[in-house]
């Protein structure tokens, strides 16, 4: 083995082991002995570690291995659940008295790339209508997106669909109301009132930006209250939720000719100039590698919660009874109103306590996720500097939420994560043959990468083909399987990979570093540690 080669850090424990026994005397020397390991390296050349350093390096394999065996889960659960359409639900089938009632709460802000297309599919759902009420959530008539929402109600009249409008609500403003009833979250306040007028138990939170397929909601249920095929029970879920998926795509809405013209007048040359930015990509690669690996993992082992918020179903009398507590704001979704992420903390307490269900006896699942049904996000080609912005605001909330999830996770990334793999498969002194040499370092961090690299393209392959999409005449173009057999060229793909993986460090230390402030929907906040935020008025940004 070339000295010039040697690991730096193994020549400089060798260095500093040599000189302290060379100017020790007696015990000194003997206590220097104890803190090195002596092994022989290849060639049979003997070399030293000091046992920080063997400590160091095996903390980085055992964080490498780890990493790989979750990434393994990951793709096993997602290439044996996304290959074949789902069965149909069994829920919508029972007895119209036995179906359990379903309240879709989406909340809206503003207009979203084919966001008619995303709104609609509520009303395709294969659900009995007697058993589904449909809330759209606004800030006020003047949101772009509210004869959108106008225009839904027109073309679905047998639904009795509603829109709330938060500048109407009677606890936010009017007589008796009063702004300060509820937090700054904007999201909490838009919804509070279509909350509290839920018809059932069973909520289903889905943002409007996402697509579903027609058969999600009764498959949400079957999963929630444990409907099996065989007509039994099974134990069922507290919470449940999807896999979330998003696709670069901007276009006319093929259903919504209402929201193409409203586009035309209101922004349709913003979104196509942003459509050939390269920041859409990007979301687009990391929502169908990095992230779909590790949440599906991390809900298949189901040690802690992970969810996103996309669409999640909950029963209001478990949220109830959990938040009941709070002397300042009505039980459910108005508790969380002084926080930001408040699909984390909502999944969290439902997680973490005991309902009045399970202290009577009964036996829950915690948390779900219903495989091989997608919650698609069609995106208009976001500027990389949104998607970093995007990525910063999403960080920032994580980290004082799931704060040792955000601040390891920059090692479940493949730069990062191979270079402690390559570290300590050529320092330590059990992978026998192999050089502790940088070449070699090298070596071995490329082939992780890219190995890693073709698991990845995989994984994004099997998700992008839609095969477990249910398709209909209502299904829109994103959410069909790409006509070619692929929605990337492998260039445009690998260098989508690569920019997501190279800004992914410097993201993540600017929002963990950088300050404590985020954007969302359109306001500024401050995020402390209890994880409460505080809206920051205009005049406050001007000064700073």
């Amino acid at each position: 083995m070339s000295s010039i080669d040697i690991h730096p850090l193994i020549a400089l424990s060798n260095q500093l082991h040599t000189g302290s026994a060379a100017s020790g005397a007696g015990g000194v020397g003997e206590a220097n002995m104890s803190s090195t390991l002596q092994t022989r390296g290849d060639g049979g050349q003997d070399y030293e570690i000091s046992l920080l350093l063997f400590a160091v390096c095996l903390a980085c394999a055992i964080w490498y291995f780890f990493v790989t065996f979750l990434q393994a889960v990951g793709f096993a659960q997602l290439y044996h659940n996304y290959s074949s359409k789902p069965k149909p639900a069994t829920s919508p089938a029972l007895q119209l008295e036995h179906v359990p009632h379903v309240t879709i709460i989406r909340p809206v802000k503003g207009l979203e790339p084919q966001l008619y297309e995303c709104l609609a599919a509520t009303f395709h759902q294969t659900y009995p209508l007697q058993k589904l009420t449909i809330y759209f959530c606004v800030a006020s008539t003047r949101d772009p997106a509210f004869p959108v929402l106008k225009r839904l109600l027109a073309n679905f009249p047998h639904f009795g669909a509603k829109i709330f409008i938060e500048e109407e609500d009677p606890k936010l403003s009017g007589h008796g109301g009063e702004r300060l009833n509820l937090g700054p979250n904007p999201k909490i306040r838009n919804m509070s009132r279509a909350y509290r007028e839920v018809k059932g138990d069973l909520v289903w939170v889905l943002d409007s930006n996402v697509w579903v397929g027609k058969g999600v909601a009764g498959r949400m249920v079957d999963k929630l209250c444990g409907y099996q095929e065989d007509g039994k029970r099974g134990r069922p879920y507290k919470f449940v939720h999807q896999l979330p998926l998003v696709v670069d795509n901007v276009g006319a809405s093929g259903g919504g000719r209402e929201e193409a013209r409203i586009l035309q007048g209101q922004g349709e040359k913003s979104l196509n100039k942003t459509s050939r930015a390269h920041g859409g990509r990007f979301e687009e690669m990391f929502m169908a590698t990095s992230h779909a690996k590790f949440y599906t993992a991390i809900n298949t082992i189901a040690v802690a919660p992970c969810i996103v918020g996309k669409s999640n179903m909950f029963r209001r009398s478990h949220l109830d009874d959990l938040t009941s507590c709070s002397p300042i704001f009505a039980p459910g979704i108005d508790y969380f109103s002084e926080n930001i992420c408040e699909d984390h903390l909502i999944g969290d307490l439902i997680w973490r306590k005991q309902v009045q269900d399970e202290i009577a006896g009964q036996k829950f699942h915690k948390h779900g996720l219903v495989f091989g049904d997608l919650a698609i996000q069609p995106m208009a080609g976001i500027p990389v500097r949104e998607y970093i912005a995007r990525r910063v605001r999403w960080l920032r909330v994580r980290k004082w939420t799931v704060t040792l999830a955000t601040f390891v996770e920059p090692g479940v990334e493949p730069l990062l994560c191979s270079a402690y793999g390559a570290f300590a498969v050529t320092t330590l002194p059990y992978f026998a043959g192999i050089p502790h040499t940088w070449t070699s370092f090298w070596v071995i961090w490329l082939a992780s990468v890219l190995a890693w690299m073709s698991v990845d393209y995989l994984v994004y392959a099997r998700l992008h083909s839609c095969i477990s999409v249910e398709l209909d005449e209502n299904t829109p173009s994103f959410a069909m399987p790409p006509k070619k057999g692929r929605r990337r060229s492998f260039g445009e793909w690998v260098f989508a990979w690569l920019g997501r993986e190279v800004l992914a460090l410097p993201i993540w230390l600017w929002a963990c570093y950088g300050g404590t402030t985020v954007l969302w929907r359109g306001k500024a906040f401050r995020v402390g540690l209890d994880m409460r935020v505080k809206e920051i008025k205009m005049e406050e940004r001007r000064k700073n």
